[in-house]
């Protein structure tokens, strides 16, 4: 069966354009006002830029910028660089790498995350996670996908303070502010402190649904509110795994709508979808085959491209504890069962050498 295939040139071409240009307007607005300066950090072997500048009470902060890409660099050189100017035409070149062969995304959902990255979501921490986030990569990585890649809903997630990741957390923002005035609004499907949730509905549109994660904490399964983004996050286990390294992307619609999200690494995404494949049940399956689906693509693509960073993913997973080693090779004989093609003799021992 086959699982993906690779973009055309032209639209390969056409994304990395976008990706320089969406990069560097994001960068220019979230700093045009602000006095600081770039630097680089390494967190968990990985280097990521921030721009660290002082807040009106004087408390430094730092936004985070990306990993260290050449898109990222070209932007901090223009930021730092007054004349240099990036093209602001986005939209058309939107517009051309969707009909070069890029994979769009709904425009009410693109609509949503450039809502919440305009409030300043992806700049606190938060990640684009789920079927948007996969769909992000596969243009990011010049490839299209076969199955897996519907979905009504849109999915967030941030680590709160259980772990240490590459985002800065002390970011102030009003997430719930942002979804209750858009468009028609969302509705909170349980109210928190201070009127946040963890999940939404839009008004009008009960198909169209915002979830917020995070990862288990011992607190219980129950939502957390996190005070400086004013929403409630909902504990799923194994998120950390995503949420550990991440990268940024340029999720497109078919209308020339474009917003540079940070998701999670594709390996680490791929395994991940094989942790929670035992999490779901009953009326989850359907989630649960989505997961297999998503995972089956991303791994036939990184054996074939990438093997040695899906194998560390592989055994990062393998090593954090029994637990973690039963559901990842659950996860996989399911993948082996589904996709017997694939190649994966020697994760199925549980160990890659």
């Amino acid at each position: 069966m086959l699982l993906h295939a690779e973009l055309p040139l032209s639209a390969q071409t056409a994304y990395a354009q976008l990706a320089d240009v969406a990069t560097s307007l994001e960068l220019n607005r979230s700093i045009e006002n602000l006095h600081g300066s770039f630097s680089r950090k390494t967190v968990q072997g990985a280097v990521y830029w921030y721009f660290s500048y002082r807040d009106l009470n004087g408390q430094l902060r730092q936004l985070y910028v990306g990993p260290d890409t050449d898109a990222v660099r070209t932007a901090v050189e223009r930021a730092r660089n007054p004349t240099i100017k990036p093209d602001a035409a986005l939209s058309p070149l939107a517009k051309a790498a969707v009909a070069l062969g890029c994979a769009p995304a709904l425009p009410k959902h693109v609509r949503a995350v450039r809502r919440l990255s305009d409030y300043g979501f992806f700049r606190a921490g938060g990640v684009l996670v789920g079927t948007h986030a996969f769909i992000a990569l596969g243009n990011m990585l010049g490839v299209k996908w076969f199955a897996g890649g519907a979905t009504t809903d849109v999915d967030f997630a941030h680590a709160g303070k259980n772990i240490s990741v590459a985002l800065p957390a002390n970011v102030q923002i009003d997430v719930h502010a942002a979804l209750t005035s858009f468009e028609q609004g969302f509705i909170p499907l349980v109210q928190l402190s201070g009127g946040a949730g963890a999940s939404y509905k839009l008004s009008g549109d009960p198909e169209f649904q915002i979830d917020f994660l995070t990862s288990a904490h011992r607190g219980g399964d129950g939502p957390i509110v996190i005070p400086n983004l004013n929403v409630g996050l909902q504990p799923l286990r194994f998120m950390e795994f995503s949420l550990e390294r991440v990268t940024q992307a340029v999720l497109v619609d078919r209308n020339g709508g474009a917003v540079t999200v940070s998701i999670p690494a594709p390996e680490r995404y791929a395994v991940h979808k094989l942790l929670i494949v035992g999490e779901r049940s009953g009326a989850m399956r359907t989630k649960a085959n989505k997961d297999l689906q998503q995972a089956a693509a991303l791994f036939d693509y990184l054996l074939a491209t990438q093997p040695e960073s899906l194998h560390d993913a592989w055994r990062d997973a393998l090593d954090r504890g029994p637990d973690w080693r039963k559901r990842a090779l659950e996860g996989l004989i399911a993948l082996q069962r589904v996709h017997p093609e694939l190649k994966l003799g020697e994760m199925l021992t549980g160990v890659v050498t």
